[in-house]
């Protein structure tokens, strides 16, 4: 197939996937969402878990929309929609969107479109809205669901080789990657939203030239750059979901850091992989961007002709067609000597979601494939999505080749690892010609020293 026919079909399998509500040109009365640099333009309309701060009132369901919140239980009690937009607020009202996201995608789409139009400039709804906005600026985030089960997969084929060469330098990449999306079953009770502080972890660990290990904090911390997965409608236990199906019960994504012990890691990870090295803390970002809201960033989903190819289970054409997702994705560090003299966070890494090796569909697909029950709120950690080069490694075990070359920052710090008072900051943005830029906002937590 030649690149202008991957194109045409890749434009004609995302066509079905547009509506009004992605029009580039739709501008809001709500000023700031008109701005090109903004997350949350109204082709957004991204979901979050606040409540005001100092405002003694319960957490509940926000919409993004510029630098403003929608408080969806101030909006519900207005009145002003349908029977079906109602039903979909009246479940974001709560303190937990698990009951929105099990709604499925008409009830998604439905809400979406409602507020796209009530938001748009000349809306007859301007007022009334207007009245249930609160600044960003005065809100306190929670995590957007319950997240009853957790699963960690290993999409990056880049990331898995560069790390397999650091722990196994004969046999970097093991032969099952490429025929299966590898996971692990993680913690989710100690995945928290961005704005944590959490105690650098202790651990078991053995140096090189020990006969034995020791005990004691972990020297070699390290952040993950991922992407979140939510999963909306669930499925009855033993019946699979099809790769055709499968983002039906995708509610959205969001930027994940999947805090990392590397010298604990190094120790306890064989025979059964990651345990204490990686349940210590997770973050996510507090918005969730949907997956409607994504579709002008498909993209074709390829994979190396001399690679073995998905077994029917993993294959579909659709996923082939617009499988992958165009999201770049930023890391950033900001030390405590930065913070105290007021300088920025700088850049360590910028990869893009796209060069994933498995997709989003795949992933469920597989997930499911032997009667595994999915729940509403259940996540899935897409692994750390490393690229081709090494400006585009998503942790610093591979930007610093495992420690033995420090990355100098401009003012004069270095590190192999992440040390007490580090604040890991990450982004993630979609932006083309022909699209409105839509964000993710950010995701960030700072460490603090070992009890």
């Amino acid at each position: 197939m030649t690149s202008t026919q991957t194109t045409t079909q890749t434009s004609h399998s995302t066509m079905h996937l547009l509506n009004e509500t992605h029009e580039p040109s739709l501008k809001s009365w709500v000023v700031s969402a008109n701005s090109v640099t903004t997350d949350f333009p109204i082709q957004n309309l991204p979901f979050a878990i606040f409540k005001q701060k100092e405002v003694n009132q319960a957490f509940r369901g926000g919409v993004a929309i510029g630098d403003q919140v929608i408080d969806l239980e101030a909006l519900y009690e207005k009145n002003i929609f349908t029977d079906r937009v109602q039903e979909a607020l009246k479940a974001c009202a709560k303190d937990q969107l698990n009951d929105f996201m099990a709604m499925g995608k008409v009830a998604w789409s439905s809400l979406r479109l409602a507020l796209s139009k009530a938001l748009r400039e000349g809306a007859s709804e301007q007022k009334v809205i207007s009245e249930c906005l609160v600044p960003q600026t005065d809100i306190d985030y929670a995590l957007p669901c319950r997240i009853g089960d957790y699963t960690d997969f290993y999409t990056s084929i880049h990331h898995a080789t560069s790390v397999g060469k650091k722990f196994r330098p004969d046999n970097p990449l093991l032969p099952n990657y490429k025929w299966v999306p590898i996971g692990y079953h993680g913690r989710s009770s100690s995945i928290e939203v961005s704005g944590q502080t959490f105690k650098r972890p202790k651990g078991q660990t053995k140096a090189p030239t020990a006969t034995e290990p020791s005990f004691g904090p972990c020297k070699r911390l390290d952040y993950e750059l991922e992407v979140g997965i939510f999963i909306g409608k669930g499925n009855t236990l033993g019946e699979p979901i099809s790769i055709e199906n499968a983002e039906d019960h995708v509610f959205g994504l969001c930027i994940f850091n999947d805090w990392s012990a590397r010298d604990i890691q190094g120790w306890e990870y064989q025979p059964l992989g990651p345990f204490l090295s990686k349940n210590f803390a997770s973050t996510v970002s507090p918005w969730i961007v949907t997956m409607e809201a994504l579709a002008p960033y498909r993209q074709p989903w390829t994979r190396d002709e001399q690679d073995p190819q998905p077994m029917p289970y993993l294959e579909s054409t659709q996923n082939r067609n617009i499988g992958a997702f165009n999201i770049q994705l930023q890391a950033l560090l900001e030390t405590a000597q930065m913070r105290s003299q007021v300088e920025p966070a700088v850049q360590l890494s910028q990869s893009n979601f796209n060069d994933s090796y498995w997709t989003v569909a795949q992933m469920v697909a597989h997930h499911t494939v032997n009667g595994c029950n999915l729940q509403s709120g259940d996540m899935f950690g897409s692994g750390t999505q490393s690229g081709p080069t090494p400006d585009q490694a998503g942790s610093m075990l591979e930007l610093s080749n495992a420690g033995s070359e420090p990355i100098s920052l401009p003012n004069g710090e270095t590190r192999t690892f992440l040390e007490d008072g580090d604040n890991v900051i990450m982004k993630g943005w979609c932006q083309k010609e022909g699209a409105a830029r839509i964000g993710f906002g950010e995701v960030s937590a700072i460490i603090l020293p070992a009890e």
